[in-house]
C-alpha cells in the first residue's frame, strides 16, 4: 500500500520550486542513525515505500525504521498524444517534496554498523536524489 493522504482540500496544485535548503528537518529526531537528502527533488510515494522495504529487508526487520517525509502533493499527467490546452491532466501519483538537508527514513535498534550501512545504502539506490549515510 502506498502512501497517500485520506483527503486534501484541492484535487491538483501547483508543484513550486524546491531550491533552498531544508534547516529545521536536518538533524535526527526518533533514530540513531540516518539518510539525509543532499539535493532537492521530488520523491514519489512509490520510490519511498521501495526504499523502505529494502531498507527493511536488509537490516531483517530487527530495528525499527522512521520515514520521515510523506507525500502530499498530487502530481498531474496528460497522456503523450494529446495536443496541447484543455486543462490540467488527470492525477497520475503522489509526491513528497524534498529539499536538500532533509532527513529522509531514521533507524535505530541494531548494533553492527556494516548491517546498517548496507540497509541504508540499497535504500538510498531506490531514490532519485543523492543522500548520504548520518
Amino acid at each position: 500500500m502506498f502512501l497517500q493522504p485520506k483527503k486534501t482540500k484541492y484535487k491538483k496544485t501547483k508543484k513550486g520550486k524546491l531550491r533552498k535548503l531544508e534547516f529545521k528537518t536536518s538533524k535526527l529526531q526518533f533514530g540513531v542513525v540516518g539518510l539525509k537528502a543532499v539535493n532537492s527533488g521530488i520523491i514519489s510515494a512509490r520510490q519511498i515505500e521501495a526504499s523502505r522495504q529494502a531498507i527493511s529487508r536488509k537490516i531483517k526487520k530487527k530495528g525499527k525504521i522512521w520515514i520521515r517525509i510523506f507525500p502530499d502533493m498530487p502530481i498531474t499527467a496528460k497522456s503523450v498524444s494529446s495536443r496541447m490546452g484543455k486543462g490540467k491532466g488527470a492525477l497520475s501519483h503522489w509526491g513528497a517534496r524534498v529539499k536538500g538537508g532533509t532527513v529522509l527514513f531514521e533507524m535505530c535498534g541494531i548494533n553492527d554498523p556494516k548491517i546498517i550501512k548496507n540497509a541504508l545504502r540499497t535504500g538510498s539506490a531506490k531514490l532519485p536524489l543523492k543522500t548520504k549515510i548520518i
